[in-house]
């Protein structure tokens, strides 16, 4: 192989972030799968696992064991929807006040992210986040 593997560099990348919103994050006791879980949620509130499946894009079953483990550790609840077929999900006060604590850290890692990156890869980020 006579260049680096794409996933395999961009895999690591997404590891070395994803390690320092989780470090942010940690005196919070969630992830960032979790805040940005929690995230969609409160913007959405009363979504179906459904839609939260899509909009996350997530298949039904792993959305499904995400939120599961959300609402034990107190932060969401689930209810029947309309249809009764579907579930729906809402924050839980404890998601709310989870958000409230851990939006400034997650704010604070952002911050330090893009110190360490500069603007110009920033813009980069995200214009291969959209080619792919």
């Amino acid at each position: 192989m006579t260049s680096p593997c794409y996933c395999t560099l961009l895999r690591t990348a997404t590891r070395k972030v994803a390690a320092a919103y989780d470090a942010a994050l940690a005196p919070v006791g969630i992830n960032i799968a979790q805040y940005a879980l929690l995230r969609m949620i409160q913007n959405r509130q009363q979504v179906s696992l459904t839609e939260l499946g899509r909009v996350a894009d997530l298949d039904r079953s792993t959305i499904g064991r995400n939120v599961k483990v959300l609402e034990r550790d107190g932060l969401v609840k689930t209810a029947r929807g309309e249809d009764q077929r579907e579930a729906v999900v809402s924050l839980a006060p404890g998601g709310i006040e989870a958000l409230a604590a851990a939006t400034p850290l997650w704010e604070a890692c952002q911050r330090q992210i893009e110190r360490r990156l500069g603007a110009d890869k920033i813009e980069a980020l995200r214009a291969i986040a959209n080619a792919v």
